[in-house]
């Protein structure tokens, strides 16, 4: 057995452990006053104006990674993808993206557990495509392609599970939050682990960072409208930060080469 098998092995056994804590430990519920977001002023007739609106960053950053990777398809000399079904991850990323702008605008004009449901789908299938094309990336071409359809099946029952248990009462985030944020923490190791096979390798750093900032001003959502004299909220900060890293893998693709191919 060569080392990267015997990693990924290990690592799928960790995975596998995590799972089963998820299944195994206590609920996490949803707060009960997570819908009460800070910054509640109308404008022009759209309730929760600034949250609404600040969603059409991700249509931009989304729709901007779609038609980057359409050129991509179109153009016989491209360098950015060995083979063009690697971009497969990348389409359902920057897809899953633009389709958040839609479910996020529509959570945020009517804030509640229903429209949740469809602010939170697009995240998680885009936050499970982005570890697929990871693998993609540093593993090989065929253990990401492989991995996408799982992951992505995957993020889709961690919300369903979420909101069913929303519905019998209970709420449990267990399965959503290891979806999210554990394949953040394997995006992270296997980036540390495996080097890639293109340039600008070391930039998905950036793109994390910037997503954990995005979460962090999600937290100081009151404080942050506090602080700004009630000019902008932290929620309103998260949706463009959290575009804004979208934005910054358009624009890493288009830079990045095979190395060797420079």
């Amino acid at each position: 057995m060569t080392k990267i098998h015997r990693q990924l092995w290990i690592l799928a056994g960790i995975s596998v452990l995590v799972v089963a804590a998820a299944m195994i430990l206590p609920p996490i519920s949803q707060p009960a006053d997570y819908h009460q977001f800070a910054d509640q002023r109308n404008f022009l007739g759209i309730p929760n104006f600034n949250d609404v609106i600040s969603n059409l960053a991700f249509l931009l950053s989304g729709g901007a990674g779609l038609v980057f990777l359409w050129r991509v398809y179109r153009m016989p000399a491209q360098t950015t993808f060995h083979d063009l079904k690697e971009c497969l991850p990348y389409g359902v990323l920057f897809f899953s993206v633009a389709a958040a702008a839609l479910g996020s605008m529509v959570y945020h004009w009517t804030p509640d557990v229903d429209h949740l449901m469809w602010d939170r789908l697009p995240i998680v299938i885009g936050i499970a495509a982005l570890l697929s094309a990871t693998l993609v990336d540093r593993i090989t071409p065929a253990v990401g392609l492989w991995a996408l359809p799982l992951l992505v099946v995957s993020a889709v029952f961690s919300v369903l599970h979420w909101y069913w248990t929303e519905l019998q009462g209970t709420g449990n985030l267990n399965f959503y939050i290891v979806m999210q944020f554990y394949s953040i923490l394997l995006i992270v190791w296997i980036s540390l682990r495996f080097p890639s096979r293109y340039t600008r390798g070391n930039d998905v750093y950036q793109v994390i960072a910037l997503y954990a900032i995005a979460k962090l001003a999600e937290m100081l959502d009151g404080q942050i409208f506090v602080w700004s004299s009630s000019w902008v909220s932290g929620h309103t900060l998260k949706h463009l930060i959290a575009a804004y890293a979208a934005y910054r893998i358009v624009q890493i693709l288009r830079k990045r080469t095979l190395i060797g191919c420079q």
